[in-house]
């Protein structure tokens, strides 16, 4: 797997190629989706909830399709899901076996070498059943803590890239550049509030949307600048347009590919 280094000097991030990239399920717009992770997925109304309303405005003829589900558990790590409850669509009350299965783990898993191991080892577990489930999987790169953390570690972010690309190639799964997104918001304006100031940790607000916008470009390969939704209201046009941009050039450049310009 190629890497590079990113004008937002992110020491190594992972690049698909288009094809490669569009081979895992950008092309197949998935209507049924499950987020699996913890309160960084349901702080701030729910991550899946902003996603599924881009979604929905992008694809309005979808509508009635669409079947997003969020399984989160407080302060979990990926083997506190009972994945196999999960999986089985009818105990979600879903239709038919999720499209896409999107994974979240705990932020202490990326902190020493054991758990970035049991993280390795337990995503490589879910996975593999993910896909004999008939479901796609990926995996969601967690954003690192802010300043205002007690174990703030200005290399946490290389740790997270490490972690989840190392989980990503060797289950040959897309990564979703979540991480990578905040440290180039922060690079490119120190001021913009991205965590919670209280514990340095949680996604405010503007992490909850900028995360909504990469997972969006990242899942349909469209351009989340000519998304209007600001959260009814609440989120500026000045936000909403600097954070999509963000978006859309984390995306396109860890994927090197090129967004579709047209929903």
């Amino acid at each position: 797997m190629k890497f590079l280094y990113l004008f937002f000097t992110i020491i190594s991030v992972q690049v698909f190629s288009a094809d490669e990239a569009k081979d895992k399920f950008i092309q197949k717009n998935p209507e049924r989706i499950l987020f699996v992770g913890n309160s960084y997925l349901y702080y701030n109304d729910s991550l899946h909830n902003h996603f599924r309303r881009m979604v929905e405005e992008a694809f309005p003829n979808k509508i009635d399709n669409l079947e997003f589900k969020s399984a989160t558990i407080g302060g979990s790590r990926l083997s506190h899901h009972n994945i196999d409850h999960l999986l089985n669509h009818k105990n979600l009350s879903v239709s038919k076996p999720f499209d896409l299965v999107i994974l979240q783990g705990g932020s202490g898993e990326v902190l020493t070498k054991k758990s970035r191991n049991e993280f390795a080892k337990e995503s490589r577990k879910l996975i593999k059943k993910i896909r004999k489930a008939g479901s796609e999987p990926a995996l969601y790169m967690i954003h690192a803590y802010s300043k205002s953390h007690n174990k703030y570690d200005p290399n946490m972010i290389n740790k997270v890239i490490k972690t989840y690309e190392a989980s990503g190639n060797k289950n040959n799964v897309l990564v979703i550049p979540v991480g990578l997104a905040f440290e180039n918001a922060y690079k490119l304006n120190q001021t913009v509030q991205l965590h919670k100031s209280f514990d340095g940790s949680h996604p405010d607000m503007l992490g909850t949307y900028l995360a909504a916008c990469v997972l969006y470009a990242a899942i349909y390969n469209r351009d989340p600048t000519l998304i209007d939704y600001n959260y009814f209201g609440t989120i500026s046009h000045e936000d909403r347009d600097f954070l999509q941009k963000v978006a859309k050039n984390t995306v396109e450049e860890y994927y090197n590919i090129k967004l579709y310009s047209n929903n």
